[in-house]
């Protein structure tokens, strides 16, 4: 017989951490695999609109809710000429496609995917080449996206059909440049210097553009955390955000260690703002550095057969990961410890949107269909606008391999003023037994339980596919308030979601 654990909570409205920038829960598309071809653009499917994107793709894109969409890349922009994707498609040079190792055939280029995010109400996050090209690239592709007309390169994305000026306004200065695998791999000092270079003279074209400098690849780069507080020692007055990238995977099928993997995100995080803040006191400013966590998920089933895959295919099926239940679990309590971090947090795309390690994955000329991950998400960007809570939290603990004192309730709360709303996110860790919860929300009088999502499922290693949905919410959970306080029972390894709202 499973006992039953408990788990308290105090809600405060007073306990403010910070407005949530809806762009949290932004996304990512990439020249890599089907994400581009045979994802969102396929002109041969009979759901295609006349611009060769797909419709059914773009309903569930809606359904999301991505306020923002980094794109090109990735490793891929560390090798992208821009120029290859403007003009006449017929034009347009097939190019070899180093980073993956594919044939880029330019028929999606700058035009083509900022028409399709206006599609599907999303802002565009670019990235500039800083691998193979530098500051002359970058200032120009800033002119042909956002200055109004009257000279070269304005005139000539005129000249392409589209008179308006895009106004992309956020900008990444390069990708990964820490990584001996990226195009162009640079030291932290030359990185630092073609960063703050560029950011230069983006901004003398279009000042009112935000930046991103290149953070760590991940926390195991040898130079982490070093290479930020290099990079933000030459930037730090020229940028808005520095990026973090961070993929997590449960190679050794320890769940418990899996689930507990957002201590090693929280610590990140924590190190990263300790770096930014020693800068910023270093240079006696008075700016703070916000984050930009612009690569994260879960990564490492489709490893094994990218490592087979033939070279210089065009869209062939790569990072194609089949995500399980217990993979939603992680990828909810990462958006949970984003939602903790607000106050510096102000960006994350999850990496990435369709079919490459993607919560859409789509057949070509067939079906598009969920993942197990695209609910927490869809949750998330959905409820998870407002104000985030500090909650005073009091959970049960447990200890893994890697790490110490895992609290079972991993939880976040998010107060949505405007409307009156009140949105409690929950992860149980506990992969045997039940949590008992109780929520003191008494500073919230006249409130009512809307509703209680729950996911779930016996099979931590449960897929979805396109033709059957194993793992998807219900309604129904068992939240109930009474005198103030709010009690749930959340289920053994699952995500809760419990909204209130005022009568």
């Amino acid at each position: 017989m499973s006992q039953s654990l408990k788990a308290k909570m105090i809600i405060d409205k007073s306990f403010r951490i910070a407005e949530v920038d809806k762009r949290i829960y932004g996304s990512f598309i990439e020249h890599l695999g089907r994400a581009v071809y045979g994802g969102i653009y396929e002109p041969s499917h009979p759901l295609a609109n006349e611009s060769g994107f797909r419709s059914d793709v773009k309903e569930l894109v809606k359904e999301l809710d991505v306020p923002i969409i980094r794109y090109p890349g990735g490793n891929f922009v560390s090798g992208y000429n821009w120029e290859d994707g403007v003009g006449p498609v017929a034009d347009r040079p097939k190019r070899l496609e180093l980073a993956w190792r594919t044939v880029e055939p330019n028929e999606i280029g700058t035009n083509e995917f900022f028409q399709w995010t206006r599609e599907v109400g999303s802002e565009v996050m670019m990235a500039v080449n800083l691998g193979t090209r530098g500051i002359d690239a970058a200032r120009n592709l800033v002119e042909y996206c956002n200055h109004p007309g009257g000279s070269y390169w304005s005139d000539l994305r005129r000249s392409h059909g589209v008179e308006q000026p895009h106004k992309i306004k956020t900008w990444c200065l390069g990708n990964e440049m820490d990584g001996p695998w990226q195009i162009g791999h640079k030291t932290m000092h030359e990185y630092g210097r073609i960063a703050l270079e560029a950011a230069k003279v983006m901004r003398w074209v279009d000042p009112d553009i935000e930046l991103v400098a290149c953070g760590s690849s991940n926390t195991g780069m040898t130079t982490f955390p070093e290479w930020e507080a290099v990079t933000l020692d030459h930037t730090y007055d020229a940028v808005d955000y520095i990026s973090l990238h961070q993929y997590y995977g449960n190679r050794d099928n320890d769940t418990e260690n899996f689930l507990a993997l957002t201590m090693d995100l929280d610590h990140f995080i924590h190190t990263i703002k300790s770096t930014c803040d020693y800068i910023k006191a270093k240079k006696r400013s008075k700016k703070t550095m916000m984050l930009s966590f612009d690569e994260w998920n879960v990564w490492f089933h489709s490893n094994e057969a990218d490592s087979k895959m033939e070279p210089w295919q065009i869209a062939p099926p790569q990072l194609e990961d089949i995500y399980t239940f217990e993979d939603a679990l992680l990828v909810g309590s990462m958006l949970i410890t984003f939602l903790r971090h607000a106050d510096r947090v102000r960006m994350a795309c999850l990496a990435q949107l369709v079919n490459v390690i993607a919560p859409i994955m789509t057949e070509n000329n067939g079906r598009a269909w969920k993942q197990t991950i695209f609910y927490p998400y869809m949750h998330a960007s959905r409820f998870g606008r407002g104000v985030s809570l500090m909650p005073v939290v009091d959970s049960p603990k447990y200890d893994s391999k890697d790490f110490t004192d895992v609290p079972y309730l991993d939880s976040a709360v998010v107060y949505n003023e405007e409307n009156e709303e009140l949105t409690i996110f929950a992860v149980n860790r506990n992969l045997n037994d039940a949590l008992e919860l109780n929520c003191d929300v008494r500073s919230f009088e006249g409130f009512e339980i809307v509703e209680h999502l729950v996911m779930e499922s016996d099979d931590l290693k449960a897929t979805n596919s396109a033709a059957q949905e194993k793992v998807a919410p219900r309604s129904g959970g068992s939240a109930k308030l009474d005198g103030g306080v709010v009690s749930a029972s959340l289920n053994k390894a699952s995500w809760n979601v419990i909204r209130l709202a005022k009568k």
